[in-house]
């Protein structure tokens, strides 16, 4: 048994591979035998079925790096906008105040680094990537791109 995130109840038949930890909360990652793909299932909405379930055979994890798969999957793709954005500074700085449940940070090089993101709403992408307070650059989606210029107008005209 599953808790959506809107409280409800679904009941899943999985096959459990390994618990991931995000820093703030563990995960459970499976194979979900229905829609015959991988999910991420937070641990403190699951209930397991009484008695458990059949036996099966270990699949191959979906990633060698099952936190960076649970980043990814949690950060970026359930969202209708997905943003890559240069942050200039390091990984390690910029992954500090990125958590790896709002974004996946991919060093570049010394001094920047990729941010990979989501968000329903382009002006929740805007403003945390502004309150960073690192320099950055946009590069996708087109409508973020579009967003922040109509933005940087607004705030240019209520100043000068």
């Amino acid at each position: 048994m599953d808790r959506r995130h809107d409280g409800t109840d679904s009941m899943r038949d999985t096959e459990p591979h390994r618990l991931v930890h995000t820093g703030r909360r563990w995960y459970l990652i499976g194979w979900d035998t229905g829609r015959r793909d991988w999910r991420t299932y937070r641990v403190d909405r699951v209930r397991p079925r009484t008695p458990t379930g059949p036996r099966f055979t270990p699949r191959q994890a979906p990633d060698v790096d099952l936190a960076d798969y649970l980043s990814r999957g949690v950060s970026t793709a359930p969202y209708r906008y997905q943003a890559r954005i240069t942050l200039h500074a390091p990984a390690r700085i910029a992954a500090e105040r990125v958590p790896p449940t709002v974004g996946v940070i991919e060093a570049v090089d010394g001094y920047t680094c990729l941010l990979h993101t989501g968000s329903h709403s382009l002006d929740e992408l805007a403003i945390h990537v502004v309150l960073l307070g690192f320099r950055f650059q946009v590069h996708e989606p087109p409508e973020l791109i579009a967003h922040i210029r109509g933005l940087a107008a607004r705030l240019t005209d209520a100043v000068g």
